[in-house]
């Protein structure tokens, strides 16, 4: 992924709503089953809500029963970095937008075939933009 996007914390606060700030630059988590996107079947693309990167493709994304939009991988390898996450007294694999470095989620071992992964992802992490007709 080139161009990083790097803003001050002042701009990326005029760029977001709270919940997207908080959950994005400040690794937050919103509540189950409360996202715009944890039920959405609609066919098109998930973007990061902080630069617009294209990050998850619809038909990659299932029902996982946990209450977050889950995806068996990003729409490019490139997309998405993980990084080791130590917090909450837990070893978790974060998910991370590859260009704007804004939190996305997690990523289990727990997912369906292909990749056996669930990309768990706050919904507040992304927008929709449906395939065109």
């Amino acid at each position: 992924m080139s161009d990083k996007l790097n803003l001050s914390n002042e701009e990326w606060r005029e760029r977001l709503d709270p919940q997207q700030y908080q959950v994005l630059r400040e690794g937050g988590t919103e509540r189950a089953f409360t996202g715009k996107y944890e039920s959405n079947k609609a066919a098109g693309e998930y973007v990061c809500a902080g630069c617009g990167t294209v990050l998850f493709e619809s038909d990659d994304k299932y029902d996982s029963g946990s209450g977050w939009p889950s995806f068996v991988r990003p729409a490019e390898e490139s997309a998405v970095i993980e990084h080791r996450d130590m917090s909450h007294g837990m070893i978790r694999t974060e998910a991370r937008c590859a260009k704007c470095a804004g939190h996305l989620g997690h990523v289990f071992p727990d997912g369906p075939a292909p990749t056996g992964l669930r990309y768990c992802i706050n919904s507040a992490a992304l927008d929709f933009k449906p395939e065109e007709e």
